[in-house]
């Protein structure tokens, strides 16, 4: 049993927690939750060793301890899997399960590779997963080895497990091989800590829930006594009314075609169109292609064979600087590797695609940038101490509406949004939700991707689904649901609307 009581940090003279408590019983999944910045992360560096606490009380089966280093947390069982997994993909499955704990001939170094990979079978046998101990990592899928590192926490003589984010990269079958494997250890009396926004996965498979705010503990709530309007209110400490915001869709005319666009390997032969003033909704399970059709009308890849019309006429996009000219801006899945350079500041990453406005003869405006910086971080709401703050210091939700305000400033006629809200807590998705609304109702064409299917039903005036590189449905708003959707994700017929 866990039991964290008064725990205060603070960085640089900025408090990040002030007084919170967390209490963990054994065989208990138990959900941390709160908006990005409340103080989530902090809380388990601290539970995990990585941070010393300023003050507060950390008690493991009743006894006081004081966790110097991850080590001290590791030898009393408490492990944390990072969002970011900690896989190393040239080495093989068994090297990644005994990195740091090879098993050898006494002193001589020489590695016991039979047996470690023997006991890598077993391990991963009893977790439901049959894989080759010898297979490289990388080669596998983002589930397979989210498995893996559980295998490696098993390993370690894990007590308490701590997730952060697990299932962000996860196809829906992969959700449900994970869920299954926590409760099998949970009945076993190993407790997890679970750290996600996706407000479905908590009360599926958690039994409390803490609330932080701002740094501070909020409430503790049973799962069967609680429901989804109580704990978003708890959230950020007011009512959000309903989820995705209304909106009059007033659509236009054809902005974008596309017409048997196809790159060889990754899909085939895909056609559909988006209007202006339309957000067009592309769901299908992990690997179906949708990113790389995206990123192929934004001249990242290039095409094989097909056709890209814009305002009914063809173009030819071999780059992105060649989709920037033709109107078209793109948020990408990965904020942090493919749309932020995180040492940059707020103002030198908004402006990155907006030089040509901020600059005259070469040499850049500072008045113009300051404004442009300065509009964009009070429309957005951006939650900073200034335009000089550098990003990687932002809560996921910030560093998204600093991606968004990058791509505002260009004034794209199509805006592609890979993942708008992934990492993102329930308070700053819905200040997104508004900005799509708002872009729609001035006329720009929007081609939403997203894994979460109450997110595409939400928000989309229309949905195409992908499965395995091909478009196998089509759906409009009024005939959406979860099930028909996900029927066409895993290999429907296309439908033919009326």
């Amino acid at each position: 049993m866990i039991e964290m009581s008064g725990i205060t940090k603070a960085f640089s003279g900025n408090v990040v927690l002030n007084n919170v408590q967390f209490e963990l019983a054994d065989g208990e999944i138990h959900a941390l939750m709160g908006e990005n910045g409340a103080g989530k992360s902090t809380m388990m560096k601290i539970l995990s060793g990585i941070y010393t606490k300023d003050a507060g009380e950390i008690k493991v089966d009743g006894q006081v301890v004081n966790f110097k280093s991850p080590k001290d947390a590791e030898k009393l069982g408490i492990i944390v899997i990072h969002q970011e997994l900690n896989m190393l993909p040239d080495l093989t499955v068994a090297q990644n399960l005994f990195l740091g704990k090879e098993l050898t001939y006494g002193k001589t170094g020489i590695l016991k590779t039979r047996q470690m990979e023997k006991e890598a079978t077993q391990l991963l046998s009893k977790l439901g997963l049959n894989i080759n101990p010898k297979t490289r990592t990388g080669d596998l899928s983002v589930g397979k080895q989210q498995i893996i590192e559980i295998a490696k926490a098993i390993a370690s003589n894990a007590k308490v497990i701590v997730m952060d984010e697990p299932t962000a990269a996860l196809t829906d079958r992969e959700i449900e091989t994970l869920f299954q494997t926590i409760r099998e250890l949970k009945a076993k009396g190993i407790s997890f800590v679970y750290i996600s926004h996706r407000m479905e996965e908590i009360f599926a498979i958690c039994d409390r829930i803490t609330i932080l705010r701002d740094g501070q503990y909020v409430g503790v709530r049973n799962i069967p006594e609680t429901n989804f309007d109580e704990i978003v209110a708890m959230m950020v400490g007011r009512q959000l009314g309903e989820r995705f915001p209304v909106r009059k869709s007033v659509i236009g005319d054809t902005k974008l075609e596309v017409r048997n666009l196809t790159v060889n390997g990754l899909f085939h032969n895909l056609s559909f169109e988006l209007r202006k003033g339309e957000v067009l909704g592309v769901a299908g399970l992990m690997g179906a292609g949708r990113t790389e059709v995206a990123q192929t009308l934004f001249g990242y890849r290039k095409a094989s064979s097909g056709d890209i019309l814009i305002d009914g006429k063809k173009v030819n996009i071999k780059s992105p600087i060649d989709a920037m000219k033709h109107g078209i801006g793109f948020v990408t899945e990965d904020r942090k590797t493919q749309g932020l350079v995180l040492d940059f500041s707020i103002k030198e990453n908004i402006t990155l695609t907006n030089l040509n406005k901020c600059a005259s003869s070469g040499i850049v405006n500072q008045t113009k940038e300051n404004s442009m910086v300065a509009k964009y971080i009070e429309e957005l709401k951006i939650r900073t101490s200034g335009p000089d703050q550098r990003v990687k210091s932002l809560s996921g939700g910030n560093q998204q509406k600093v991606v968004l305000a990058k791509w505002l400033g260009t004034e794209p006629d199509i805006l592609i949004l890979d993942e708008p809200t992934r990492g993102v807590d329930i308070g700053a998705r819905k200040e997104i939700y508004h900005i799509i609304n708002q872009l729609a109702e001035a006329g720009v064409a929007i081609l939403m991707i997203s894994s979460e299917l109450p997110e595409v039903i939400g928000m989309a005036d229309r949905v195409i689904v992908m499965q395995e590189g091909k478009l196998t449905g089509e759906v409009k708003k009024e005939q959406m649901t979860q099930e028909i959707i996900m029927q066409y994700a895993t290999g429907g017929e296309k439908v033919v609307q009326s």
